[in-house]
């Protein structure tokens, strides 16, 4: 396994760097995405796996992992290593900058990091009394707070409901408008403690803090998650050379089913009825799938890194 990522007081471990390098990597000699480059924990395993000609081009779009990446990846930087900052729907566009027409393989890991949960200041985590923040771009003008403290009741249920699949949105949502007419929504655990107050005591859940769901949640709104991952397949495929693969990692399943649907609707060719004479929708097949079902961490690595518990690897191929 690569080491461990250690940088100003952040401590982060990728998870199933192996299961990763071992399916993302088909030539040495090739050009790599890693979309998410976070830490640069996977990143680190890709280019050691490369030959002298093989490059990765990092892309993220938050300015403190990009730091921290470029500190650990310093015996990589010159011609073997892009770092861009960007949101990887601008892959493509990247890509192209930089004098590519197609690569060999994409990563995509989409679990929050470990520097974003502890890191200070940044509004992600309940463990901690902060200002609600919770983007991944600072220079997002939508934050966690103007969520919480503007949209509609409607919407806020909405939000938890579909984001989060909450149970018990309408009753979170309803108590944040309620406490909305005494004041503003600042920080972090006076969000925790609304959403935990809402949800009657006999229902709080055993094994997460009773806020998980709701801060799941307003994540994914302000950083528009979910269609930015639609996005960035649709933006992937159309630079992946025939036979580069297409790894994803998520963390939830709200994820992993927009992973394996669209791997799947890739995967589709013609869809024209039988005794047709000829192909009138025009569909081709784009992906093959090589993981039928997700990779999952080994026992091993979950007790060695419980946050890994909920990973999910899901890997195509480009026909």
């Amino acid at each position: 396994m690569v080491s461990l990522d250690f940088a100003e007081g952040v401590f982060h471990r990728p998870v199933m760097v192996d299961e990763v390098v071992g399916h993302l990597v088909v030539d040495p000699d090739g050009v790599y995405v890693d979309g998410t480059l976070g830490g640069g924990g996977h990143c680190e395993a890709i280019l050691r796996r490369l030959s002298d000609r093989g490059r990765v081009i990092g892309i993220d779009w938050d300015e403190e992992a990009i730091d921290v990446a470029r500190k650990r990846l310093i015996p990589f930087d010159g011609e073997r290593l892009y770092i861009v900052r960007a949101n990887f729907v601008e892959m493509g566009e990247v890509v192209k900058d930089l004098g590519f027409d197609r690569v060999d393989g994409i990563l995509l890991d989409l679990g929050l990091s470990s520097m974003h949960l502890e890191k200070e200041g940044r509004g992600f985590s309940f463990l901690r009394d902060e200002p609600l923040d919770m983007r991944m771009d600072r220079r997002n003008p939508l934050t966690a707070f103007k969520v919480v403290n503007q949209y509609r009741e409607e919407e806020l249920e909405r939000i938890f409901r579909e984001y989060g699949e909450e149970r018990w949105a309408k009753r979170i949502a309803r108590a944040i408008c309620r406490r909305r007419e005494e004041g503003e929504i600042r920080t972090t655990a006076d969000l925790a403690g609304i959403v935990s107050s809402a949800i009657p005591r006999r229902y709080h859940p055993k094994k997460i803090h009773p806020a998980t769901r709701v801060f799941q949640a307003l994540r994914i709104a302000v950083n528009d998650e979910l269609n930015n991952l639609k996005r960035a397949i649709e933006e992937g495929v159309e630079i992946l050379k025939p036979s580069g693969r297409f790894c994803i990692i998520s963390f939830h399943s709200l994820e992993d089913r927009i992973v394996k649907e669209m791997f799947r609707d890739l995967e589709r060719g013609c869809t024209c009825p039988p005794g047709l004479p000829r192909c009138v929708c025009g569909r081709v097949q784009r992906l093959r799938i090589i993981t039928r079902r997700p990779i999952r961490p080994s026992e091993e690595e979950i007790r060695a890194n419980p946050r890994a518990r909920s990973a999910r690897l899901r890997v195509a191929e480009r026909v």
